[in-house]
């Protein structure tokens, strides 16, 4: 079974057509300078009103543990998401009191041994990195991962696979890499942290039909 995270969430009407369709998580971005954050008191206000068996998931970047843990038990989050440079002992500090997801940027001279520094992690998220042209982007630049390394790592890892993933590409996604998740923010948007109802449609469609033929 594929399961789908939807992430950059900034509205009710997007969590709960998310739910409708079948998503397993949603994403709030607490990172300040992404266009898609969202408020603590606004996540909660969404957050609330979730089903069961939907997860609320809490994005930051290059936080201190303690303030992470902090929001994370105040707005009852089910994982962190840690989106920057956080180091192993930061996860491993997280990890005491939570699942934590570790992303990674990758790009040309990712390694895949980076991996086992985080052996506390619950799983890892694979994004899109930045052109060297490109100033730092942490998440949500709509470029494609590096499909050959996820599908690697997918092997041993659980992988959720993010990065420049659209309706129109999301099945031969699944089907390369075989991730544990896919994850996807500016692919099924109308503007910045506002989500197409048709995209959000076609993209669980296409993901779904592709996890069953791949019988995931």
């Amino acid at each position: 079974m594929i399961r789908v995270k939807i992430c950059g969430i900034t509205r009710w009407e997007d969590a709960a057509l998310a739910c409708e369709l079948g998503a397993h998580s949603l994403g709030f971005n607490f990172y300040e300078k992404s266009p898609r954050s969202v408020s603590p008191s606004a996540a909660w206000d969404i957050i609330r009103r979730l089903p069961p068996f939907v997860s609320p998931v809490g994005v930051f970047v290059n936080w201190q543990s303690p303030a992470v843990l902090a929001l994370a038990k105040s707005l009852r989050l089910a994982a962190v998401q840690l989106h920057g440079d956080e180091s192993s002992a930061a996860v491993s500090e997280c990890a005491r009191h939570l699942p934590v997801i570790k992303a990674f940027r990758v790009g040309a001279g990712f390694q895949l041994s980076q991996l086992a520094l985080y052996k506390s992690a619950s799983g890892f998220l694979f994004d899109a990195a930045p052109t060297p042209k490109e100033a730092p982007q942490f998440g949500g630049t709509g470029q494609t991962t590096d499909w050959e390394i996820a599908r690697q790592a997918a092997g041993s890892h659980k992988i959720i696979l993010a990065g420049g993933l659209t309706p129109e590409n999301v099945a031969e996604a699944v089907r390369s890499v075989r991730p544990y998740a896919v994850d996807v923010a500016s692919g099924v948007e109308s503007s910045p942290g506002i989500k197409d109802p048709a995209k959000l449609r076609a993209f669980f469609a296409a993901a779904l039909v592709a996890a069953e033929a791949a019988d995931l």
